[in-house]
């Protein structure tokens, strides 16, 4: 009977706990989201809307991470495919590290260096991953040439709504 009870706790705790679609799939920021400052590799900050403009015109994968992620370190190989199966779009990589010492060992340990990298020096709770529902990570969202958001919710690389979503801005 006691471990019934365990199973049954252990079941509810890890529901509670994991990734819930947010009940409204949004198309477009707010004007707090897109002011949201991060840093970049050099520590020189740079808000939502400044990337979303570099990006103007292609179609952009925002992938939300962090090195102590477990989930999102497995995650990683089929990121890289996502990746190498789209070399015709830009991909911007979130990190939600703890620490600019911590954002920059994972960038190294995981091959990031080469890529395009910002960090939330603000921590997790901040006006752009409150408005975007940020409750686990790894998290994907496509954003279209006019920076719109065109898939707002997918938590693996290999979604097919992924693919499907970059394949039909490309029509």
């Amino acid at each position: 009977m006691k471990k019934l009870i365990l199973i049954f706790m252990m079941g509810i705790f890890g529901i509670s706990y994991s990734q819930k679609v947010p009940a409204v799939l949004k198309t477009g920021f707010s004007k707090e989201a897109l002011q949201q400052k991060l840093q970049d590799e050099e520590g020189k900050a740079i808000t939502v809307q400044q990337i979303l403009d570099q990006h103007k015109g292609k179609v952009l994968v925002i992938d939300f991470w962090a090195g102590w992620c477990r989930d999102c370190l497995n995650a990683l190989p089929k990121a890289k495919e996502l990746e190498e199966n789209n070399k015709n779009i830009d991909f911007v990589f979130l990190s939600l590290d703890r620490s600019k010492e911590g954002f920059e060992k994972s960038l190294e340990r995981f091959d990031m260096k080469h890529k395009e990298n910002y960090w939330f020096s603000t921590g997790w709770k901040n006006d752009f991953n409150n408005y975007v529902d940020l409750n686990w990570i790894p998290r994907y969202m496509v954003i279209d040439q006019k920076s719109s958001i065109a898939k707002y919710y997918a938590i693996s690389p290999d979604d097919p709504e992924l693919q499907q979503t970059i394949n039909n801005l490309l029509k």
